[in-house]
């Protein structure tokens, strides 16, 4: 493959919804996609023309993958490396076609970032300039955060549709704005509107979301645009999109696609413009697995997914954030600046923050209303006593140096595991030790490997 030019792949997709999600996302991702409808207009493509990657479905309405993937190694073609997807997994047949040499063997519903790091791994991708950008530090000094701010000119100017996660209180909705001042041509004369789809009943939320006509319910004394429309030329943002109700998901679908709303007692189709950005705590894959959100709404929205990681995965924006709203507090309040002593700031960067940068506002408040000294002492910012006070407590018990140290392993490991999403391979790597020493440490300080998915299951639960 010629470094200098975009790799292009081989797209082999019958749906509609799937296909276009994954064009959309493959163009950000700068690779270029020849998408194929049938296995047969495929097949005539393969043969004739030079792809660095093929990615196909199993079922096709008139060849299915595997037998296009036959047809081929009989020609005893060098063929690029194949993907295959399917809604339909089958262990004897992903068996088959890895044997015979296929790259890898996906069901759905799958992450469409691990797709991309899989096809990142196959077929290497030419270093992206992003445009270039005076660096606002609006979300954190963190590395996490600097990477997710050098991402948004490129998504303004790119991405019709984005998908933003993370736990309740990381700054989701700050990121969407920031993505929509970024907008090309400017945004001040640009509409932001957001939505939170799990604070609307489902009986008013198709109303909010697409309006309604006057004299359509009782109660409507006149006609009412929706948020789609409010937010004609600019951004939707819609939070929480994970709580809306099945019965509305298919009908945010059809908007997306048609880019048309009609109004609730109206007839007339209305087009719309709008860049759409969505955001959740939830996990959508696993919502799309246990039949609570629909899946070809989840390839809609996904097709540029942007994760906010918790505060304490990035420590480094704890003490920033607390001297940022120190700053603000004291402004609001026409009083002079607090500081942070070194204690106090021990304390902050131990406490888990559980609300993230929301609970860690909130604090700040708190130490500024409730303290009369220029220097916040730790008991100033919790209701409880903070961390490192509890520590200290602990440590004045019956505890020798080999419990301590064994804690403290023991902590870093699982940290270290949580931050990885528990993926034994990227922990071992970031931890500087082999797969095989990782398992014999949590099988000494007694980490089951399950209670990574039961962890997971609680916080879906909460």
């Amino acid at each position: 493959m010629n470094k200098s030019m975009q790799p292009v792949l081989c797209l082999i997709e019958d749906d509609e919804i799937m296909g276009e999600s994954l064009c959309d996302r493959f163009a950000l991702e700068g690779l270029r996609v020849d998408w194929h409808h049938t296995g047969t207009d495929a097949l005539h493509a393969i043969t004739s023309k030079k792809y660095d990657l093929v990615i196909s479905d199993i079922h096709l309405p008139d060849l299915n993958g595997e037998a296009l993937f036959e047809k081929l190694l009989a020609e005893k073609q060098a063929l690029p490396p194949f993907i295959f997807i399917t809604g339909y997994a089958s262990i004897d047949r992903a068996v088959r076609l890895l044997k015979h040499g296929a790259a890898d063997y996906i069901s759905k519903p799958f992450d469409l970032d691990q797709l991309v790091e899989k096809i990142c791994q196959l077929c290497p991708l030419p270093e992206i300039v992003l445009q270039a950008s005076a660096h606002l530090n609006t979300l954190g000094i963190s590395p996490a955060m600097r990477s997710i701010e050098e991402s948004i000119p490129r998504l303004a100017r790119l991405a019709n549709i984005v998908l933003i996660t993370g736990e309740s209180g990381v700054g989701k909705e700050h990121v969407a704005q920031l993505i929509h001042l970024h907008t090309r041509g400017g945004a001040e004369d640009k509409p932001f509107v957001p939505v939170n789809c799990g604070a609307i009943t489902e009986t008013l939320l198709e109303s909010e979301l697409f309006g309604y006509e006057k004299g359509a319910f009782t109660g409507a004394a006149r006609t009412h645009k929706g948020v789609f429309e409010q937010a004609h030329g600019g951004t939707l943002f819609l939070d929480e999109i994970g709580d809306m109700p099945l019965s509305m998901q298919v009908k945010l679908l059809r908007a997306i696609q048609e880019r048309r709303v009609v109004r609730v007692g109206g007839e007339t189709p209305i087009p719309v413009d709008v860049r759409l950005i969505c955001a959740t705590n939830r996990d959508l894959k696993k919502m799309v697995e246990e039949g609570t959100f629909r899946e070809d709404l989840y390839y809609r929205v996904h097709v540029i997914r942007l994760r906010v990681p918790p505060l304490r995965e990035r420590k480094e924006d704890i003490l920033w954030f607390a001297r940022l709203f120190l700053h603000q507090c004291a402004a609001q309040h026409g009083e002079a600046s607090r500081s942070i002593p070194t204690l106090a700031e021990r304390a902050l960067l131990n406490h888990p923050w559980p609300g993230n940068l929301r609970e860690l506002k909130h604090s700040i408040e708190r130490a500024c209303i409730l303290s009369h000294q220029s220097a916040l002492e730790p008991s100033a910012f919790f209701d409880e006593a903070p961390a490192s006070q509890q520590h200290r407590e602990e440590m004045t018990g019956d505890s020798s140096l080999a419990a301590y140290l064994h804690d403290c392993e023991r902590k870093f490991i699982l940290l270290a595991l949580e931050r990885n999403q528990w993926h034994f391979g990227h922990t071992s790597a970031n931890l500087g030790i082999s797969r095989k020493n990782l398992w014999e440490k949590m099988k000494k300080l007694d980490i089951q490997a399950d209670q990574g998915r039961a962890d997971q299951g609680r916080d879906d639960e909460g």
